[in-house]
């Protein structure tokens, strides 16, 4: 790998060739039905066996994105596409779900696994549990700061990658399911509707309070390599060659020091232009934007110069020809490159009628590689019987030579093991169902709910309501935030020993890096719904990390809930307004800042829905669904526990919402019975 390495998108044939030639050291791409780009035109078997070795040949490097959750129902087929990704001998997989991790390692060991982005690593206990589980590079979450970065690599060995160019969701990635619930199509299963990019307005009017600007951190992109980041990555696979051509050599100017033209990269495509609050820090409304006519409009001014740019291959392989005629002999070709080489027989030369074939005819037919990667540096021809040899023949045994040669330099040396899924054991729950209650906050906790098996609540709750706090210590859960950025982690840790003291012993933890606090405190650990479960593998795997028990993302049906299998405790959300995105950027942020924010609000969507917001200690905020989940008066499947997720609700409501639980009846207002009842897209 390049020291600083410049990786582009590829959503099909032509971006990959724009990436190519424009000077990228790598591309990433999707084949099959498990990346987060289904939308994109994508790769066949074929198409992407051909895309490696055009990329192998001109020393570029391919990573495919196998970056989705996968269902039970879909492991064969996983399966089968990890299989065709090792076959096209391509340079790494970029992986979600810790299911296609393990298939990864079980069909081609050798196979680099990098952690996606959808897993949502933002500190560096996150990025060392990936580290020890054998990932070899971890894309890190794009809400990061420049420090926040700086200390992730000076604590972690393993390769970082960050995103310095294109689209901003305004959801930390992996942690948004509004797509999902509003309309069946998980960002998680690569299919985001973008619905924050229609038209919501903040408590105060403002509209398009979920729509940031894309990012482009190239005036800062040196800052980036001082530090040690290995690999720049381009956001757009849904995007034209165009974009991608202007993106690449863009970037390339700006890690060679050089100026780049920002306003052909802002007319290509961009909301309002660009933004890296992100990055330096600054999360204020200069980060919002959307794309208007304008934004639109700007393209049809630069696409042409832009396809100029990649209408030319690049040719980087320098190879030598050794052209010997003699007679009576089929006349050979050895053509080498890189250190290999190749011989080819063509036909046996003639008596000339007029000259011998001359050195400068036949070094004009050998250096004819106008649509190969290869330059011919030398050319060496040996005719001691002075014959010759027709410009046809010449050409075969050229064009034969350099097609073996390419399948010689582009060898697939993968060991590739053809096998088929484990069948886990049956799934049986301990005993009865029990039931669990979060709470956002202890005032909403009363005496009705000393029946469940355990109550949770945030870690800051407990710890501020020390002297308030009469539930049993062995029946409290401590629940960590769902996102802990770097200059929390030392805090954290010192608020579980603090746990710990006070008798409590068990936590919950929604992402790797709350795991690995959590095991260094030696905490009881229960995973929640952050961790994004939607198949047995990832069931035993968080099992195998030492997990008691783990809370199954919402966005499984009931059908799907019931065909997991295996040996580990599950659970689900029986009610709760569920979190439907997790937000750095704050949508409810005046230009006054949050002077006054009382930390709970709403935004409202194009329908005159509102939607309720939790400021999160001024770290992040939680966008809550308009309605809330209900399954309680349904026949649940077979289940360890059944949680009931209370947020806003008044301590009245919530004993009276566990109380209908209780009795299997249903509950009065509005509701949804969430993905419960429907099959994601």
């Amino acid at each position: 790998m390049n020291k600083h390495e410049i990786l582009a998108p590829a959503g099909a044939w032509e971006q990959l060739k724009a990436a190519v030639i424009c000077g990228a050291d790598a591309v990433y791409l999707g084949a099959g039905n498990f990346n987060a780009r289904r939308n994109a035109d994508n790769f066949t078997e074929n198409e992407l066996k051909e895309s490696v070795k055009y990329c192998h040949l001109r020393n570029v490097k391919v990573y495919v994105a196998l970056n989705t959750l996968v269902f039970d129902k879909e492991t064969d087929e996983l399966y089968s596409t990890i299989e065709s990704i090792a076959k096209s001998g391509a340079d790494a997989v970029i992986v979600q779900d810790f299911a296609v991790a393990d298939a990864v390692k079980k069909i081609c060991p050798q196979m680099p696994l990098h952690a996606s982005t959808q897993m949502a690593i933002h500190n560096a206990s996150g990025a060392l549990f990936l580290q020890e589980k054998g990932f070899s590079r971890i894309v890190l979450a794009r809400e990061l700061s420049f420090e926040e970065i700086k200390t992730i690599r000076e604590k972690v060995s393993a390769e970082l990658e960050v995103f310095v160019h294109g689209a901003h969701c305004m959801g930390a990635s992996g942690n948004c399911y509004l797509s999902a619930m509003l309309g069946e199509r998980s960002g998680n299963r690569g299919l985001c509707a973008q619905g924050c990019r229609l038209l919501w307005k903040s408590q105060h009017g403002r509209e398009y309070a979920l729509s940031l600007k894309d990012m482009s951190y190239l005036d800062s992109i040196n800052r980036l390599t001082e530090i040690g980041i290995d690999s720049f990555k381009i956001e757009g696979r849904m995007k034209r060659p165009e974009y991608v051509a202007a993106a690449v050599t863009s970037l390339k100017s700006a890690l060679n020091g050089k100026g780049y033209d920002k306003e052909t990269l802002k007319s290509v495509f961009s909301r309002n232009g660009f933004t890296d609050g992100y990055l330096k820090g600054n999360r204020d409304l200069s980060m919002f934007g959307f794309r208007g006519k304008e934004d639109v409009t700007s393209a049809n001014n630069v696409l042409k110069d832009l396809e100029a740019l990649y209408r030319k291959d690049i040719q980087p392989q320098n190879a030598e020809m050794h052209l010997e005629l003699k007679k009576g002999t089929p006349a050979t070709l050895t053509v080498i490159s890189n250190s290999k080489s190749v011989c080819i027989t063509g036909d046996v030369p003639e008596e000339p009628r007029n000259a011998p074939l001359s050195t400068e005819i036949a070094q004009r037919n050998l250096g004819k590689l106008g649509n190969t990667p290869f330059t011919l540096q030398k050319a060496q021809i040996k005719n001691p019987d002075k014959l010759t040899l027709s410009a046809s023949s010449i050409n075969a045994m050229r064009r034969e030579a350099v097609e073996n040669l390419s399948e010689l330099l582009t060898e697939n040396t993968y060991t590739i093991n053809s096998i088929s899924p484990e069948k886990a054991d049956r799934y049986f729950p301990l005993g009865k169902t029990k039931t669990r209650a979060r709470f956002e906050k202890l005032s909403q906790y009363s005496e009705i709910f000393d029946k469940c098996e355990f109550i949770i609540l945030p870690i800051d709750e407990i710890l501020d309501n020390k002297e308030k706090l009469f539930i049993p210590r062995e029946k409290i859960i401590a629940e960590l935030p769902e996102l802990i950025y770097p200059k929390s982690e030392e805090e954290i840790s010192k608020k579980l020993k603090e746990l710990k003291n006070m008798g409590i012993t068990n936590a919950a933890a929604g992402n790797a890096g709350a795991i690995n606090l959590l095991k260094k405190a030696d905490l009881i650990i229960h995973g929640t719904h952050g961790l994004n479960v939607t198949n047995t593998k990832a069931l035993e795997f968080y099992k195998v990390c030492g997990l008691k028990d783990i809370t199954l993302s919402f966005e499984l049906s009931e059908k799907d809930i019931k065909s997991l299998s295996g040996t580990a405790q599950r659970g689900i959300y029986a009610y709760g307004y569920l979190p439907v995105m997790l937000m750095r950027a704050c949508p409810q942020k005046d230009y006054q800042g949050c002077v006054s924010c009382k930390g709970k609000t709403f935004l409202t969507d194009r329908k005159g829905i509102k939607f309720p917001v939790l400021c999160r200690s001024r770290k992040y905020s939680v966008l809550l669904n308009s309605v809330p989940m209900y399954i309680g008066n349904k026949s649940l499947p077979p289940l360890d526990f059944a949680t009931l997720y209370f947020t806003i609700e008044a301590t009245e409501k919530c004993a009276e919402i566990y109380e209908s639980f209780r009795r299997k009846n249903t509950i009065e207002g509005k509701k949804t019975n969430g993905l419960y009842n429907r099959e994601l897209i």
